[in-house]
């Protein structure tokens, strides 16, 4: 290897542009006692209900598209001065004390949030139970609370307390064994002595707990450092400002979706409009109608209600159009993901919703993993994103050959959105830790001050995942750069596009979870490629996922239609896994509609489905067995 060059080509690395060199006109510096320092959250918070008091942040709607809820600047911290205070008097916490929030998604979880922080304790925030499902979500909260050094309380609401300590919780957890509950519908009038300053920005500043689609439990965490760093990556890249107005529809809970919900408004600002997910079950309309209604520039969304609005509204445009929702003041419709871009999913919504104003080129989808939330983002200037053609036969080999459209064996991959300032990629083999060349498949490493200061655990499986942040690459230039695993893989290609530094354009390519790949016959399988095939077959097909089991390729298939057609399935299903990607199939399974798990983020649990296929709790239609 010389310089740059390993074997005679470029290094395959990117980056965003250089924080350094990025003017930022914003308060941050105001509010810092130093020029440079990373400036916390919480002194945003109290400059900003001192300057701009009435300034609203949060606009919270139910499925109607009514205003429930609304934060001011100096609403929420007095709010958030309130909870700090019965913190530290009704629960006894001291600084760095870990504090369960179980709220609905809204503003309560965002004064929570801030209350936490106000008096020094370390808040995580849980999806809560589900209040006809207990015994299948309480566990999760369960183990949260527990692997979180035993929390030292829980803020909730009044609602929620009721529901942890019920007869019917009792059924699926031990409920004496919770820590203090402490439900915030009524707080005392009490100012707060202090508002607490953590020493250094390298504090930790919360935790973020996630299921992984493997079903794994896994928290990061986040310092006070890399909190500001990530708000203001995502203010430089989406251009944010106290008179911007953005809307959200997104859960709250983890990654990207809770840094959007509960941080970015503060650090930036601008107004956040959320629309809790749930509520689009009553009303589909909710979240295109209000971004019309606001005029709104740029919204974000989950892949799982870009699906729900394609899916339930494709024949209603023209009700759409009546009501008068027009979709052409949208600069940014950003889905928030940790996968491959779904690219039939959003050109169909695109396609869709062309009719009533949405600009083809608004679409578009971020990349971030545990290790770092928010890697790539769209944002509001630079090249639009790319798309390739790769070969299905050399991605089997990790290897990335380009070809035409159209091409036999041909998969269409787009680019993740523009990487984030200050945030830099190299793509990496895996085996080796070897740095590889431009259009070479490999897992895709992060640098940047966002990324997160470590994991804090991770359930059942503490060593394999140890060397997942500061690790150095085994040789070249890079190679004193301390960098984290992302655990994807990718490819780095350069394009002709030219980039806002006035360099040519690296666009960065997501294939997929090196975890949740599959290895037969000596190859690598991508779940979502074989998938998409099968869903292709047949049009009472409605949601696909496959996994391996002791050597074997088992497709588990939901079936929209009558149960008669459920023998037809199989021959397709195994005829065009054979034709497309030379596999032979094991078992396949039929199923109702809603069996196969998907989470909040839209993403599959192939392991839990494969964890109840083994223990025979699918309850299939039809089971056929080619063994």
């Amino acid at each position: 290897m010389v310089g740059n060059l390993v074997a005679g080509k470029r290094i395959a690395q990117a980056s965003g542009r250089d924080l350094g060199q990025i003017e930022d006109n914003d308060m941050v510096k105001k509010v810092n006692h130093t020029e440079g320092e990373a400036g916390f959250l919480t002194e945003m918070l109290q400059w900003r209900a001192q300057t701009t008091p009435d300034h609203p942040l949060f606009l919270l709607l139910n499925a109607k598209g009514t205003i429930v809820c609304t934060a001011t600047c100096l609403q929420l911290h007095k709010k958030a001065e309130r909870i700090a205070s019965v913190l530290c008097d009704k629960g006894h916490l001291n600084a760095g004390d870990n504090v369960v929030l179980l709220y609905p998604p809204g503003i309560e979880l965002i004064t929570a949030f801030y209350g936490c922080l106000y008096s020094g304790c370390v808040p995580v925030t849980v999806r809560p139970p589900h209040a006809q499902s207990l015994v299948a979500t309480l566990p999760t909260v369960r183990m949260i609370v527990e692997v979180s050094d035993r929390a030292a309380c829980i803020l909730t609401t009044q609602t929620l307390m009721r529901l942890l300590k019920s007869r019917e919780a009792a059924g699926a957890v031990d409920v004496k064994t919770w820590p203090t509950i402490i439900d915030t519908d009524d707080l005392p009038r009490k100012r707060l002595a202090q508002i607490y300053k953590p020493p250094t920005p390298e504090m930790l500043a919360y935790l973020d707990f996630s299921v992984s689609t493997t079903g794994m439990l896994t928290g990061v965490k986040m310092s006070h450092a890399a909190v500001s760093g990530l708000c203001r990556a995502i203010k430089l890249q989406c251009e944010l400002y106290s008179s911007r107005q953005i809307a959200i529809c997104l859960d709250p809970y983890c990654g990207l979706g809770f840094v959007l919900w509960c941080l970015c408004s503060v650090y930036s600002g601008h107004q956040s409009i959320l629309i809790p997910p749930m509520e689009l079950e009553s009303n589909l309309f909710v979240w295109l109608s209000t971004v019309s209604q606001y005029k709104i520039r740029d919204t974000f969304c989950s892949y799982s209600v870009m699906e729900m609005c394609t899916k339930g509204l494709g024949n209603q445009v023209e009700m759409l159009k009546a009501r008068g929702i027009n979709l052409s003041c949208v600069r940014t419709c950003v889905v928030v993901a940790e996968e491959r871009p779904r690219v039939a999913l959003t050109q169909s919504f695109s396609k869709l919703f062309k009719d009533i104003g949405l600009s083809s080129r608004a679409v578009s989808t971020t990349f971030g993993s545990r290790v770092n939330v928010a890697i790539c983002l769209q944002g509001t200037s630079g090249p639009d994103p790319t798309t390739v053609y790769v070969d299905l036969k050399s991605l089997r080999h990790d290897r990335v050959r380009l070809v035409e459209r159209g091409a036999p064996q041909s998969l269409l991959l787009s680019e993740s959105g523009k990487i984030l300032p200050g945030v830099k990629v190299v793509i990496v083999n895996p085996e080796t830790k070897g740095p590889l060349g431009d259009s070479h498949l490999g897992e895709i490493w992060v640098n940047s001050p966002h990324t997160a200061s470590g994991y804090y655990t991770i359930y059942d499986n503490e060593t394999l995942q140890a060397d997942h942040f500061n690790t150095r690459l085994s040789f070249g230039d890079a190679a004193q750069t301390l960098w984290a695993r992302t655990g994807y893989l990718g490819f780095v290609r350069r394009t002709e596009l030219t980039a806002a530094s006035g360099e040519r354009h690296d666009a960065l390519y997501v294939v997929g979870a090196l975890d949740e790949t599959l290895e037969l016959r000596g190859l690598r399988y991508h779940p979502i490629d074989i998938e998409t095939s099968v869903s292709r077959t047949h049009r009472s097909i409605a949601e696909c996922a496959v996994f391996t089991w002791t050597n074997l390729l088992v497709v588990v298939v939901e079936l929209c239609g009558c149960e008669q057609e459920a023998l037809d399935l199989v021959p397709l299903v195994t005829n065009v896994v054979l034709e497309e990607h030379y596999l032979i199939v094991g078992v396949v399974v039929v199923v109702d509609p809603g069996v196969i798990p998907i989470n909040s983020r839209g993403e599959k649990q192939r392991m839990h489905l494969r964890d109840s296929f083994l223990a025979d709790q699918l309850d299939p239609i039809y089971v056929a067995y080619n063994m």
